[in-house]
């Protein structure tokens, strides 16, 4: 007997509840913090500090839509960017183009109107149609 994994989709909790990739952010958000702290005064790097931690936890914890706020990001920047039309592309790889066939022109005297179905022709066929033993021609 083998054991089926389960929750597969789930990330593997590193340290408490953190996964690696919410630690990443953490980190990365430090590290700015520690450079701006360096580089700018108290008043600008309150306000600096502040949008760098909003967007880290934002990149860290928020899950629009069940996906990651990275790759909702991505998506957007993508939406705006790209065409809104969505052209049919053909798959040549898929090896089921069929040739089309040409067009069948009619012979000199053929007539080209559509037959009309008479109140005879469509009695016959209802007939057809409701008895079951009879043998359909083709």
């Amino acid at each position: 007997m083998y054991n089926v994994p389960q929750f597969i989709d789930t990330e593997d909790k590193i340290v408490g509840p953190l996964t690696a990739k919410q630690l990443g952010w953490l980190f990365g958000a430090g590290g700015i913090l520690l450079v701006l702290w360096n580089l700018l005064d108290f008043a600008y790097f309150v306000i600096a500090a502040l949008f760098v931690l909003a967007l880290a936890g934002a990149f860290a914890f928020y899950r629009p839509n069940g996906q990651s706020f990275l790759k909702f990001v991505t998506s957007m920047v993508f939406f705006g960017f790209r065409p809104k039309i969505y052209v049919w592309k053909r798959d040549i790889q898929s090896g089921l183009i069929l040739k089309k066939a040409p067009a069948k022109k009619p012979a000199a005297g053929e007539n080209l109107r559509k037959k009309a179905l008479n109140q005879n022709k469509i009695q016959e066929i209802s007939s057809l149609l409701d008895n079951p033993t009879t043998t359909w021609k083709y």
